[in-house]
């Protein structure tokens, strides 16, 4: 499914194309697809959200399939293999950020679905380096989540600071956070939603949710930590607002509307702190995929085919999916 232009979901922007199967260059290996989960990322791609680095571009970030072939160089992948491929993409490797671990800040990075060929299709191409065995605990539509939804999730609980077993708020209950969910609790957390969708709330009370409402305003206890994943920047003060004395409110979007003027003393003070969440390290998605494989994660998932994918993003960007949406390739 190829996106020829920039253009609103609205109007279905994504057409049905058939292509040689790409060659994997050297350290790159083809991965025959089985299913990719779709993101609220890739309707920023689509939509124009993020500014237009390739077209064509097929868009998907998280796709799951079998190695079946390899470009000269590799050493750790081998035909028939199972792998996945996810958003970050590629870093240069060698500038300060690389050097300390923090690749996701690289200047030179590249992304899957945005500067090159994602997983909307039958077979896609990958740098070795980036991408990820599957835990055999995980079918391949199952695994699809974990690699952007439970990655980028991941990285937002390492930066909200989650003390053992403390409260943890979630404004927001889409892939990323109902799989953040399950990590937290099994870490024996409590954690309370602010979702504005009545099936998101009835998810999160199913999956152990100590409490889930529609208002921010409404949350009953104050918490050790939150973590934003709805791209509202009016919801930034009140869940700092609600913050205990040392507590970490961290944004998991990769944008955000403008975030309101805040007020020292109420949001601020007493040592709480706002942390934002770029990308992922490759670090993160290895974390990742060991807990959830250890606990293990069981995402929510809804399938549609390939080709209704335009109709799946339409789906995702109304809250009509609980949980994560995958799309399913031909031959599955």
């Amino acid at each position: 499914m190829v996106l020829h232009r920039i253009a609103p979901i609205s109007s279905s922007p994504l057409t049905w194309d058939e292509r040689p199967d790409p060659q994997p260059a050297a350290g790159q290996v083809r991965l025959r697809v089985r299913c990719c989960a779709i993101c609220r990322t890739d309707l920023h791609v689509i939509e124009g959200d993020l500014p237009p680095r390739a077209l064509p571009l097929i868009p998907g970030h998280q796709a799951v399939g079998e190695v079946d072939a390899v470009g000269a160089g590799c050493t750790d992948l081998a035909v028939g293999d199972r792998a996945g491929v996810a958003w970050l993409g590629r870093t240069c490797g060698t500038c300060p950020f690389c050097r300390s671990g923090r690749e996701n800040l690289c200047e030179s990075s590249r992304y899957t679905g945005w500067d090159a060929d994602g997983g909307y299709a039958t077979a896609t191409v990958v740098d070795e380096a980036f991408a990820y065995r599957i835990p055999e605990t995980f079918d391949d539509v199952h695994a699809a989540p974990l690699l952007c939804a439970g990655i980028i999730g991941y990285a937002a609980l390492q930066r909200c600071e989650l003390p053992a077993g403390g409260t943890l708020a979630l404004y927001g209950f889409g892939s990323s956070a109902h799989v953040v969910m399950q990590i937290a609790r099994h870490r024996g957390s409590r954690v309370y939603v602010v979702t504005r969708g009545d099936s998101h709330r009835r998810l999160a009370r199913q999956m152990g949710a100590a409490w889930a409402g529609g208002r921010a305003e409404d949350l009953p206890v104050d918490v050790d930590s939150a973590i934003l994943f709805a791209p509202a920047g009016e919801l930034v003060p009140p869940a700092l607002a609600r913050l205990r004395p040392g507590g970490t409110l961290a944004l998991a979007g990769i944008r955000m509307t403008d975030i309101p003027p805040l007020n020292y003393e109420k949001h601020l003070f007493h040592a709480r702190t706002l942390r934002s969440v770029t990308a992922n390290t490759r670090a993160d998605g290895e974390g990742l995929l060991r807990e959830a494989a250890a606990i293990p994660i069981r995402p929510h998932v809804a399938c549609y085919a390939l080709r209704d994918a335009n109709r799946a993003l339409r789906d995702l960007k109304a809250d009509r999916i609980d949980g994560t949406g995958v799309l399913t390739m031909p031959e599955m």
